[in-house]
């Protein structure tokens, strides 16, 4: 019988981003973006069933009795934390655990430079990250709320579904709200978090209209908040929350938007020469060039306003990794792999290598 500790230790001493436990298959780890089996015997149904009772609260396994999946954080030896997913594939448990960096990283870290850092001293304004399942947007996240804890005296509150990273006290009193736990929802987090006198408020993800709307009335009433979304662009993600409201809400959306956003940063990871990930960046600041857009409703010229607007701090996701290919970080590969723009990267590649 494999047992979770081992198990989860191994998964630590290897810095796997992912542990995967399926029926059918030995324990899988991803390490640098890539599944790799460990050398252990194939689970089985009851394998999976045990490794899940040991490190799942009664009220989840609860959840998964009677909705099919449940999601929770989990702490484990030498503080470190993992966020999980338990649910059923075929009639089995299957188990999906992320491991979460027990140290926040810095900007530097991050490859993130001044630019990004000054916005958190704005007094009020939505800045997004945004990105794909596992691009790193709450490792971004926590880095932003540290440094505020770090500079300022203010009162942050955090929604998040699970909590990933413990912020503690420093120069900010940090309010941390778990979805399920502490509050039944993202929307109703957020509506009761209007009266407990926040500065900051981080949500963990703009997941549905009603929560998107809060965030963006929170932010145009005094607050900088901080979210994440699903999307893999500035422009997209301008447009992805825009498109949520019905069509005679949306001028109104865009005013918000165009009034209330800070800054959109896009990022993806990409497996690194020598090992490990790095990040690329889309940086969009909201200039009033960027907000007369949004107002108007020209977002496809977003990606014309980054370019244009590169000796201030903003840049394409494209540019972004074609600099790392540049310095030797990165894969041909990866670049052609995950730009926007495929047949341009292509060109400038071969402009580089003449």
């Amino acid at each position: 019988m494999i047992q979770i500790d081992k198990l989860l230790a191994v998964a630590i001493r290897r810095e796997a981003e992912d542990i995967i436990l399926t029926v059918g298959r030995p324990p899988m780890l991803r390490i640098d973006g890539e599944l790799q089996p460990l050398p252990t015997e194939t689970l089985t149904a009851e394998d999976t069933m045990g490794l899940m009772k040991a490190i799942t609260q009664e009220r989840y396994q609860q959840e998964l009795q009677e909705e099919g999946s449940a999601d929770f954080g989990f702490s484990f030896r030498q503080g470190a934390r993992f966020r999980v997913a338990v649910f059923r594939q075929q009639g089995c448990v299957c188990i999906v655990l992320r491991l979460i960096p027990s140290k926040i990283r810095s900007f530097k870290e991050l490859g993130l430079g001044p630019t990004v850092q000054e916005l958190l001293f704005r007094p009020r304004g939505l800045l997004l990250v945004t990105g794909p399942t596992g691009s790193g947007k709450t490792t971004t996240l926590a880095t932003m709320i540290d440094h505020i804890n770090s500079t300022r005296r203010l009162h942050i509150i955090t929604i998040e579904d699970p909590i990933e990273y413990h912020q503690p006290h420093r120069k900010c009193v940090v309010s941390q709200r778990e979805v399920g736990v502490d509050v039944p929802s993202f929307a109703d987090a957020l509506r009761r978090a209007l009266r407990e006198a926040p500065d900051v408020i981080l949500v963990g993800e703009m997941r549905d209209l009603e929560s998107t709307r809060l965030a963006l009335s929170a932010a145009e009433t005094g607050h900088l908040v901080l979210s994440t979304v699903h999307t893999q662009s500035a422009q997209s993600t301008v447009e992805r929350i825009i498109d949520q409201f019905p069509g005679n809400q949306q001028d109104q959306i865009r005013t918000q938007m165009a009034n209330t956003l800070l800054a959109i940063l896009a990022q993806t990871l990409v497996p690194r020469i020598g090992g490990g990930l790095v990040a690329a960046y889309e940086i969009l600041l909201a200039n009033p060039a960027v907000r007369h857009l949004i107002r108007d409703n020209k977002t496809f010229r977003i990606d014309s306003a980054i370019q244009t607007s590169r000796e201030k701090g903003m840049q394409l996701l494209d540019d972004s990794l074609l600099a790392l290919y540049q310095q030797g970080m990165i894969e041909r590969t990866e670049v052609l792999t995950r730009c926007r723009y495929p047949e341009e990267v292509a060109k400038a590649i071969m402009a580089m290598e003449a």
